[in-house]
């Protein structure tokens, strides 16, 4: 069986797990790289290339067209509207949530000096930290892992912040600070790999042995809660669930383009409803100012021509 997957470092490390536990149940498999929208364009922020999916789309079309049988994708990335035909066949056991900073004097986020720079292609990491501390600057940062390090050795910023997953998953073993889930609640899904095929597939049928129920649980009802706010990537939203026994605990917020606003909510749900649940926080949520913050952000960047400041 073929497997998609974009070209970066992390995109095939993480291709490469799913083509390790597919082979230890015996199942042969090799890897195609697929160049997306997201890899080609890279003077511009993520939010501002097509909406959101920049990473999917064309490997949705490959898999469509019968190019490839199983596609591996940072949960995080994907739309929560999905083409017909795909099914998510695989939810694998979610990595770190949390977002890290590194730094290039290994100082922490309470350390660094008045003006220090930040930098991130996240809205959603753009906000937070300045919500934090309004005195840093933030600026965009594309490019990948071993990019964004060098920029930051060569002191063009002086912390960079990337999610710790990514991190782990290269094996980074240098200096960073995890950033607590308080005032850093992660994406939806951020930590998370999704394995896709074409539905009613051999395909399908392999990869189901790998998904983890608790993980897709916690993820489905984020998904939840992010597609009811709308947006896409281009408003600043969290959203994070974890699973304890029969119970999800949940914190969603929404923040504004210049951070000085936040709406949030934090609740347990049981699972037995957590869609229900879900989707009412979601409701909450965006009647409460979380709607108004992403209409604010959408109305934002279309009257910049789409582009954003990163």
């Amino acid at each position: 069986m073929i497997i998609g997957t974009r070209g970066s470092k992390l995109a095939l490390a993480q291709a490469t797990i799913v083509q390790e536990r597919l082979e230890a149940e015996g199942i042969e498999t090799r890897i195609k790289i697929i160049k997306t929208s997201g890899d080609r364009i890279i003077d511009r922020p993520l939010h501002t290339i097509s909406g959101f999916g920049a990473f999917v789309r064309e490997i949705d079309s490959a898999m469509l067209a019968g190019k490839i049988d199983i596609a591996v994708h940072s949960m995080k990335d994907m739309p929560t509207e999905r083409p017909e035909g795909l099914v998510t066949a695989a939810v694998l056991k979610r990595d770190s949530p949390f977002d890290a900073l590194i730094t290039r004097d290994g100082a922490g986020i309470d350390e660094l000096p008045l003006g220090a720079v930040i930098g991130t292609t996240s809205l959603r990491r753009r906000a937070q930290i300045l919500s934090y501390r309004s005195d840093l600057v933030v600026r965009d940062l594309r490019g990948n892992i071993d990019t964004r390090l060098r920029k930051l050795r060569s002191g063009e910023y002086d912390g960079i912040m990337l999610a710790e997953a990514g991190l782990e998953r290269m094996n980074w073993t240098a200096g960073y600070q995890r950033l607590g889930l308080e005032d850093f609640p992660p994406s939806a899904n951020q930590g998370t790999i999704a394995v896709v095929t074409r539905r009613d597939t051999r395909a399908e049928a392999a990869v189901k042995i790998l998904d983890h129920a608790p993980t897709r649980l916690e993820c489905d009802a984020e998904r939840i809660i992010i597609s009811v706010l709308g947006g896409g990537c281009s408003a600043p939203v969290a959203a994070y669930a974890e699973l304890e026994g029969e119970r999800l605990h949940v914190t969603a917020e929404v923040l504004s383009i210049d951070a000085t606003r936040r709406v949030r909510v934090r609740e347990e749900i049981p699972v037995a409803d957590y869609a229900l649940h879900s989707m009412r926080l979601g409701e909450e949520l965006k009647r409460g100012g979380g709607g108004e913050l992403v209409d604010e952000a959408i109305q934002y960047f279309q009257e910049r021509g789409g582009r954003g400041d990163g």
